[in-house]
């Protein structure tokens, strides 16, 4: 399994707050991805970029969490290797064994024993 890119996320029922600040630190929106739907959610998720090439996601959080979490999103290569990998290290994916597959990744949300957030991700090349 190879990581190909790893940076921080927040998962917030006030995205724009977050967006705001980011923004003023630099950040600017390269996309967004709606309508991820896992465990009866419909998320959102707003990647943002610096120009220094540093990236935070933003995960608009619709159900009602007590407070914002954070934690690292990790895209590999090969989701089952790391996805394995993770729940041999006692990790346990916080849908139960559900993954976020849309037409241009697989992904899930793990935790860890000590309740750290790992959101492993592949992305899914399209021949052309």
């Amino acid at each position: 399994m190879k990581i190909t890119s790893f940076n921080p996320f927040i998962s917030t029922s006030k995205p724009d707050e977050a967006i705001s600040l980011f923004g003023d630190l630099g950040f600017e929106r390269k996309h967004t991805k709606e309508g991820i739907e896992i465990a009866e959610r419909d998320d959102t998720v707003i990647r943002m970029k610096d120009a220094g090439g540093f990236h935070i996601d933003i995960l608009e959080a619709k159900t009602g969490a007590a407070r914002d979490t954070v934690g690292i999103r990790m895209n590999v290569d090969n989701f089952e290797e790391a996805y394995n990998m993770l729940k041999e290290k006692g990790f346990k994916n916080v849908y139960g064994d559900e993954t976020v597959s849309t037409k241009s990744s697989k992904a899930a949300m793990m935790v860890s024993p000590s309740g750290f957030n790992i959101c492993v991700i592949q992305h899914i090349k399209h021949d052309e």
